[in-house]
């Protein structure tokens, strides 16, 4: 049986790989090497590590490496003991190929402990844009450190290559985070009222706002015009946790605050199944949450979008971009929740899905089939053809 590692580090990326999973326990020639770091192990963020034991799917190892710090220094730290801890994962129990995902800063200590250990690293979510974080950065360095790709458009596959990798290893599958959004039934409006507080028969807007990681030193007035803006749109609001990143603190407690005196709900952590059921009964989504541009569009839900941390992600037409201040996220909202606006809707397509419905089957056929070895290991920097380069 071939061994195949995932390693998740937040509720976010958890969404993306779920459907692998499932592929993978489903194959009688696979078995899942899950390693589990990053936010799902701080009780600070919800310990969604609880809802991966709920799923039912085994751990191999849980790395900490979050400190409790969000300062550029905590940050760093925290990856440094990531990598040392995949590190000594890894010599303990290595698998024949790693999946890793996104542009998070844990998920580059991951591809990197892979390293010396000549693991194949196959990497989901490649050729993406946001140039608003330090996410571009490290999104384009995990490519660089991995043997496959997975990308959601044809778009980011054309950016993957430009970095260099050989086409033969550039697979366009679409987001299989949405592999489950539109198949499976909404978890009950009694169901969220009674776990999480929510009343889906009142017009209501979704909020997750993470931290700007190339404005950090803006976080505190930029959630200060977002909850302003949600004050005078005197609509139910409901937040979700921002992500552990630089200022997130401030960030989560303002939104704390805002609840006691505004009413509303602060929720740390929804679950997959929970969490699109709440986008589909929503009026809109506002912040600046990829969720906001990958995962709503397969809803019809409109997307108020804040500021530069998504600037240049291929989004649909439900998504509205607006700056920080809140005359400009007010007015964002007033079009967002407009009769007409949701109306247009109604035939939208998601860039991001896979046309063939299952984005984690096209993915675990490669996984699967792929000659693994050296060949697979020693990668050679594919070179664009001269007519394209620039000149001059």
């Amino acid at each position: 049986m071939r061994s195949i590692g995932i390693a998740t580090t937040s509720r976010a990326d958890y969404g993306a790989i779920l459907p692998i999973l499932r592929a993978i326990q489903a194959d009688p020639d696979l078995y899942v090497k899950l390693y589990v770091s990053g936010a799902h192990l701080s009780p600070e963020f919800g310990l969604t590590v609880q809802m991966i034991d709920q799923d039912g799917f085994p751990i191999e190892e849980r790395v900490e490496m979050l400190l409790s710090s969000d300062t550029p220094a905590g940050i760093a730290k925290s990856m440094g003991l990531g990598l040392a801890g995949f590190g000594q994962a890894f010599s303990r129990s290595a698998p024949d190929l790693l999946v890793v995902t996104g542009d998070r800063y844990e998920m580059l200590a991951v591809a990197l402990a892979a390293l010396p250990f000549k693991i194949a690293v196959a990497h989901l979510g490649g050729g993406d844009l946001t140039e608003g974080a330090i996410d571009d950065s490290l999104r384009h360095c995990i490519t660089k450190l991995s043997h496959l790709h997975f990308t959601a458009t044809e778009e980011y596959a054309r950016r993957v290559i430009q970095l260099g990798e050989d086409p033969s290893r550039v697979f366009v599958t679409g987001e299989p985070a949405l592999d489950d959004a539109q198949n499976s039934a909404n978890v009950s409006p009694t169901v969220l009222e009674e776990q999480f507080g929510v009343d889906v028969k009142r017009p209501f807007l979704v909020v997750t706002f993470h931290p700007v990681t190339l404005e950090y030193e803006q976080a505190e007035w930029q959630v200060d015009e977002l909850l302003a803006a949600l004050q005078a749109a005197n609509l139910s609001v409901v937040f979700t946790m921002p992500n552990a990143d630089t200022a997130s603190r401030i960030i989560a407690a303002k939104m704390r605050q805002w609840v006691r005196v505004n009413g509303g709900v602060f929720v740390e952590n929804f679950g997959t199944h929970a969490y699109r059921s709440l986008i589909s009964y929503a009026a809109a989504m506002v912040g600046n949450s990829s969720s906001g541009i990958i995962e709503s569009p397969s809803f019809q839900v409109p997307t108020v979008n804040i500021g530069t941390r998504q600037e240049r992600r291929v989004r649909a037409q439900n998504v509205i971009d607006v700056g920080y201040r809140r005359e400009d996220i007010l007015a964002g909202i007033g079009r967002a929740i407009r009769e007409d606006f949701r109306a247009s809707l109604t035939s939208l397509v998601n860039p991001y899905a896979n046309p063939k419905e299952s984005a984690a089957s096209d993915i675990v056929s490669v996984l699967k089939t792929v000659q693994l070895g050296d060949r697979l290991i020693r990668k050679k920097f594919y070179n664009l053809a001269t007519s394209l380069l620039p000149t001059g």
